[in-house]
């Protein structure tokens, strides 16, 4: 850490993990420690033999021996510990630890994460901060064919060009237009939900399978073009490639090699589809992107392939999240939920908290352009920083009481300040509109059948993912009013669904 910051905070110990909320990882069963990427810790961090299932980066180093980090100088006890996985269903708390104590933690990784709000909006908005430069940062050496991103890392000319191709798909008019279509296929899933089952137990679902994963997924596929046929291909590749923006030294071997093959294949099937619609053109967007690079004026073939895996993966992986860890945020504030009901008015701002509350993308990068100051620190062209959305919107410093979820903290004429999940600046999501929609009107038919949710396990599973931070699985029971609930079987005590695979309702795979 330089000298030139300054200080923060007192020291601050870290919490104990045993007042972490017990809440399974899904990792923890599913991928043994020993296949981890080994990344040390210091000395006075964890054992190594009691290592939770992800090994994660030692940010705050207590001395200057293991990465050769100097000693900081007003809070050398504070390590940021908030991405290991017996912490990863409940960061938050971390996230306050390192907040208060230091505006920039250093990492073995060659960034520094920046954990405040002012400092994440200010560099957003700064044109010496680039954001060309993720793939160099966290993935360096890998191919662009291997992680195709288009216009997401890229700056200015060409990403204007890029991104002024396909805006017009997500313009507020283009997706009001889409309203009647979402209206119907939300209905549709509900409706799948309820239906008794294979056990009879109606209105019993993993709500990521039967219903935040078909709904994001079917709509930005329809919007491209598609078929209905290969949406559970796009899901498998989409969440491969969504596991490979994370940091490479985070990711197993085959994690990586995986990460590859879903994008050989996306760029196989994409561009199968672009020759299918040269021949047969239709009201889509890859018809539209088609018939640009067919002209050769502006757009390449490789361009349009990377822009076609980069719509398709960021148009629907953060409404996965949005829409799960917004369910769970009302099956956990029920008040919350039953001032929904009673005013349904706020559905537009509560779908903003949501996004605030628990951010579906936790992490982006900036590479410094020139030489510039943040946080007391010098920051060297060629220096990188990765921006905590996770803990910025969280900051005290810019919203009162912000570990409290309240669906009226955007209503009224003093809205909240902004928050930073869609990021800010020229490269403020092309999305946003289409995934607000998807949630407001999951919100609106949860209130129009007045369901209510309730949780069916205490054990919640979260992917490993860290930059697109979600659920595995989210087990409801969605009850209409004057249905009775069902009665637990045998053997059902601990509240997990019975005799229903995950995914066999929509027919995808939450894996």
């Amino acid at each position: 850490m330089s000298a030139h910051e300054t200080a923060a905070g007192p020291a601050v110990a870290a919490q104990p993990a045993a007042t972490q909320p017990a809440i399974a990882e899904q990792a923890a069963t599913t991928q043994p420690a020993t296949t981890q990427p080994a990344i040390a810790r210091p000395a006075a961090a964890q054992p190594a033999a009691t290592r939770p299932a992800i090994a994660q980066p030692a940010i705050a180093q207590p001395s200057g021996a293991s990465h050769g980090y100097a000693p900081h100088a007003y809070a050398p006890e504070v390590v940021f510990d908030a991405f290991d996985s017996e912490h990863w269903p409940n960061p938050y708390p971390r996230y306050a630890v390192a907040r208060a104590a230091r505006p920039l933690f250093p990492t073995p990784l060659g960034v520094h994460l920046v954990t405040r709000y002012e400092d994440c909006a200010a560099i957003l908005q700064d044109d010496t901060w680039s954001h060309a430069h993720e793939a160099q940062l966290f993935h360096p050496g890998v191919d662009t064919t291997d992680l195709p991103a288009s216009f997401l890392w890229m700056d200015p000319p060409d990403h204007t060009r890029l991104r002024g191709l396909v805006s017009k798909a997500f313009t507020p008019r283009t997706v009001a237009a889409l309203r009647p279509r979402v209206e119907r296929l939300v209905r549709e899933l509900f409706d799948a939900i309820l239906a008794a089952g294979e056990t009879g137990d109606a209105g019993e679902a993993d709500a990521i399978t039967a219903l935040a994963y078909p709904l994001p997924l079917t709509v930005i596929a329809e919007l491209i073009g598609a078929p209905a046929a290969d949406h559970p291909d796009l899901q498998r590749w989409s969440r491969a490639l969504a596991r490979g923006f994370d940091p490479d030294p985070l990711l197993t071997p085959e994690e990586r090699e995986g990460r590859s093959a879903a994008a050989r294949e996306f760029v196989a099937y994409f561009r199968g589809l672009i020759a299918w619609r040269r021949a047969e053109p239709a009201d889509d967007l890859i018809s539209e992107l088609a018939a640009v690079e067919e002209r050769g004026d502006v757009l390449t073939e490789d361009e349009v392939l990377a822009t076609c895996v980069t719509l398709l993966v960021a148009g629907h992986e953060t409404s996965v999240n949005l829409v799960a860890n917004g369910l769970l945020a009302l099956i956990r504030h029920p008040d919350q939920y039953a001032l929904l009901r009673s005013s349904p008015e706020l559905v537009v701002p509560a779908v903003e908290e949501m996004l605030r509350y628990d951010s579906p993308v936790h992490l982006t990068t900036r590479l410094a352009h020139r030489r510039t100051e943040l946080a007391g620190r010098t920051f060297e062209a060629g220096d990188g920083v990765a921006l905590l959305f996770g803990s910025a919107n969280r900051d005290p410093a810019a919203f009162p009481d912000p570990e409290r979820f309240d669906v009226t903290r955007y209503a009224g004429r003093s809205p909240a300040r902004r928050h930073l999940t869609f990021s800010l600046g020229i490269h403020y999501c092309l999305g946003a509109p289409l995934a607000r929609l998807e949630m407001e009107l999951v919100l609106r038919e949860l209130l129009r059948r007045g369901l209510t949710m309730t949780l069916l396990t205490d054990r919640l599973a979260y992917r490993r993912n860290l930059v697109l931070r979600g659920l595995a699985s989210l087990p409801v029971r969605f009850e209409e009013p004057g249905v009775p609930a069902p009665r637990l079987a045998a053997g059902r005590g601990s509240g997990r669904l019975a005799g229903r695979g995950s995914g066999q309702r929509a027919g995808l795979d939450p894996s």
